[in-house]
């Protein structure tokens, strides 16, 4: 499977706090392995070293699928595009495949209507392919898609886990058509030490890891774990083949509501649902 047969990919590698020589290992580990999906930030502050992974990998271009994301502080009309475009120099394409506004920023300066309308603008140019959001509420979900109309938003990246199941936002998002993308999948490593999970993962012969991505994608989402040691890179990936059944999913229904929100930054952070 290549890219180009992608809307949004079910399993791909996430860099969050990957920096230096740690995300270069990460990633050229990861496409060593086969992973053909890099999910980054302008606000990570790794796009550059990405790059120059990739372009030292010799996968080729047609065959990656890579998401960026807009920080804050480039989400006027006048800094949005040039902010893109000095992403792709750093990652060493034409064009992303998806850029994501990563914070809704309800407080902060810029309106949704100017810094959706700025994404819409670099879709047009030709600097993404597709558009989306993150950590988006139902109503700025309502809002994004009255912005921007037709444009469809390709997904909406969240925080969901075992712990945290988002549950009426992905009610809402499945009647309206709109993917999510899980991340923090495995809440910080919290599942690893859960007894549900490690019972069902001995059932599979799997790992906890593995059985709380299959949940997510089970759900129909995609995933984005990430990890600095190349075989926990090579076990997550055997979470695509990883079918569980209804009571697996449904023992996993019942951990909801038994963790924190572990990303929530109050200045760029919504009312939550």
């Amino acid at each position: 499977m290549t890219a180009s047969n992608w809307t949004v990919p079910p399993f791909g590698l996430g860099t969050f706090r990957l920096k230096d020589q740690v995300v270069r290992d990460s990633v050229r580990n990861a496409l060593e392995l086969g992973y053909r999906v890099i999910d980054t930030a302008q606000g990570y502050d790794n796009e550059g070293e990405i790059g120059k992974t990739i372009a030292d990998s010799g996968v080729k271009r047609d065959e990656l699928f890579i998401t960026t994301k807009i920080k804050p502080d480039n989400y006027s009309a006048d800094k949005l595009v040039p902010s893109l475009r000095e992403s792709l120099d750093k990652l060493g394409v034409d064009a992303v495949d998806l850029t994501l506004i990563h914070w809704p920023a309800p407080r902060g300066p810029v309106s949704a209507e100017e810094y959706l309308g700025a994404l819409a603008d670099a879709h047009s140019q030709g600097l993404t392919r597709q558009i989306g959001v993150s950590n988006f509420t139902i109503a700025l979900l309502k809002q994004a898609r009255e912005v921007l109309g037709d444009l469809p938003i390709a997904t909406n990246q969240v925080e969901i886990h075992p712990y945290l199941q988002n549950r009426k936002l992905a009610d809402f998002a499945r009647q309206e058509g709109i993917h999510l993308t899980s991340y923090m999948t495995l809440s910080v490593g919290k599942v690893m030490e859960d007894d549900v999970m490690k019972d069902i993962a001995g059932a599979h012969d799997a790992t906890p890891a593995q059985v709380a991505l299959a949940w997510a994608m089970g759900l129909g989402y995609s995933v984005i774990p990430s990890s600095t040691k190349r075989e926990h890179l090579e076990s997550n990936m055997k979470a695509l083949d990883l079918k569980l059944s209804e009571e697996d999913m449904q023992r996993i229904a019942a951990l909801d509501g038994q963790g924190e929100r572990l990303a929530n930054p109050a200045s760029v952070a919504p009312d939550w649902d």
